[in-house]
């Protein structure tokens, strides 16, 4: 990643693509081509969707720019493409209504809930936390949680690869009104 920030969207397209990405199912999908690029036929067998509702997903969130299509493959008379989520693309910076943050927010609950239900013996973190920091403190904070997020995302291996461990990980963190915000209290990469 560079040094300059990338260009902000417009409102529009910000929330264009939070409302899209704010579905249970859509994060789902993500998370799956995280690790290997998958057909819409793929993602149906995996997440026991139809092919359709897959399909019909898999175009929302290309449309929004979230998924590339990594290859296309001849199948049956057909071309299957093959579409894959890159988590540390470069993505502009977002600015968003708090209702459509809420929105994002609710759909990440419901998704968590769902992998807790299907949670594993073994080890985990959790954490909440409202509180006053130096400024110093919150900026390393946050690059603390941008590098596990993203050594995550590039370590993530297709769905039963032998000596892997299926894991969930779900991270959110800004700054509360109240004290230092914008400029002074950006996340500087």
């Amino acid at each position: 990643m560079g040094d300059e920030p990338a260009e902000a969207e417009s409102d529009g397209e910000a929330v264009a693509r939070l409302r899209a990405t704010a579905h249970p199912v859509r994060l789902r999908i993500m998370s799956l081509l995280t690790a290997e690029a998958m057909s819409a036929a793929e993602v149906a067998r995996a997440l026991d969707l139809t092919h359709a509702n897959a399909s019909y997903h898999l175009r929302v969130l290309h449309d929004i720019g979230e998924l590339v299509v990594e290859s296309e493959e001849r199948i049956r008379g057909g071309m299957a493409k093959r579409y894959r989520y890159d988590a540390t693309r470069e993505v502009p910076l977002r600015t968003h209504a708090v209702d459509d943050r809420i929105a994002y927010a609710r759909a990440n609950a419901l998704e968590v809930e769902r992998r807790l239900r299907e949670a594993a013996e073994g080890s985990a973190s959790s954490s909440d936390l409202e509180a006053w920091v130096p400024v110093d403190t919150w900026r390393r904070a946050l690059d603390l949680l941008h590098e596990a997020s993203h050594l995550l995302h590039a370590a993530a291996q297709p769905a039963g690869t032998p000596d892997t461990v299926h894991i969930s990980a779900t991270t959110t963190a800004f700054t509360m009104a109240g004290g230092l915000t914008g400029e002074s209290a950006r996340w500087r990469p």
